[in-house]
């Protein structure tokens, strides 16, 4: 494990904080950008491909009919509809655990570099997080929790609202507003969309105003939305800064390739430095050994406590 720089350190609030650090991470710090602070990227994933390889993937035909799927369906309408039916929390009560597990049955059809159940993603992306941020522990809980979303598609828990993965997975993007070409497959594969028959929802800024903040899209429904909003509605205690890389990792146009800028508010900036610090662990960790589930489980069990959402929480 390499060393681990600290000053870089995250206040409660998910803010840079001071603190003491080896000459080694000074030095660095004056020269690396917090991105490239952790940079311990593997250059292959699990099948030998490039990561993010949306042009001939092991899995191509059904990423492909998956996102262009998503990009004719996600619209306004659909938006408002699906968060009537899901945010009023009413699906039952489980615990985190309970849902991890349920996410075994899971494979992730937008995912061209992991066909592995969804559970073993999660403790993958977290336990990458603790070597690299061993005195965050709640940075270690986003990793767990960041992707427990996806049970939107699982009939046990859903029942006949269980949503097909299209509504689930995959970049997210904002609607409501002219698609970008840095989507996944570009703005073609939103040609189906009846969305862009609307003179305001085909429009540059649509519904929405230059520098109105990423917080205030309606973003394409899936599970980091709905993820995010099961935690504000449990109490959950994690700063700010891992709420926004839950409700954002997915937000790919935007936090990797500079997409919808225009409607960045002054906040955002230092937001999006944290989503992408999260994102690479998300991306590639998922080359990472199998865990050992069982025997992580009471350090993350002590997390949910920690965090205020170690029982039943409300879905």
């Amino acid at each position: 494990q390499s060393e681990v720089c600290s000053t870089a350190a995250v206040s409660e609030q998910g803010s840079m904080s001071s603190g003491t650090v080896s000459p080694v991470c000074e030095k660095a710090q004056e020269h690396m950008s917090l991105e490239a602070l952790h940079d311990w990227r593997p250059k292959e994933n699990a099948f030998g491909d490039s990561f993010r390889n949306y042009e001939d993937s092991k899995r191509q035909d059904i990423v492909a009919q998956t996102y262009l799927t998503m990009h004719t369906r996600q619209t306004v309408e659909f938006g408002k509809r699906v968060r009537e039916r899901w945010l009023k929390f009413d699906k039952g009560e489980f615990t985190i655990l309970e849902m991890i597990a349920m996410l075994d049955e899971l494979v992730d059809d937008s995912d061209p570099d992991n066909e592995l159940p969804n559970s073993i993603h999660d403790f993958q992306t977290a336990e990458r997080i603790r070597q690299q941020w061993p005195e965050h522990d709640w940075f270690h809980l986003v990793g767990l929790l960041h992707d427990v979303g996806k049970v939107l598609a699982l009939p046990q828990v859903a029942g006949e609202d269980a949503l097909p993965q299209w509504a689930v997975v995959g970049d997210t993007f904002p609607v409501g507003c002219a698609p970008a070409e840095e989507c996944v497959f570009g703005v073609t594969s939103f040609e189906g969309n009846p969305d862009l028959a609307d003179d305001v929802f085909r429009s540059e800024n649509g519904i929405y105003d230059p520098g109105c903040g990423i917080s205030n899209l309606m973003m394409s429904w899936g599970h980091d939305e709905y993820m995010y909003w099961v935690l504000k509605e449990n109490g959950c205690t994690i700063p700010q800064a891992g709420l926004d890389m839950i409700r954002f990792h997915s937000f790919y146009p935007w936090h990797d390739r500079g997409a919808y800028a225009r409607f960045e508010a002054p906040a955002d900036e230092e937001m999006k430095k944290w989503v992408k610090e999260f994102n690479k662990f998300d991306l590639y960790s998922k080359g990472d050994e199998v865990p050992d589930v069982a025997a992580l489980k009471p350090y993350y069990q002590g997390l949910l406590e920690k965090y205020g959402i170690g029982g039943k929480l409300r879905w």
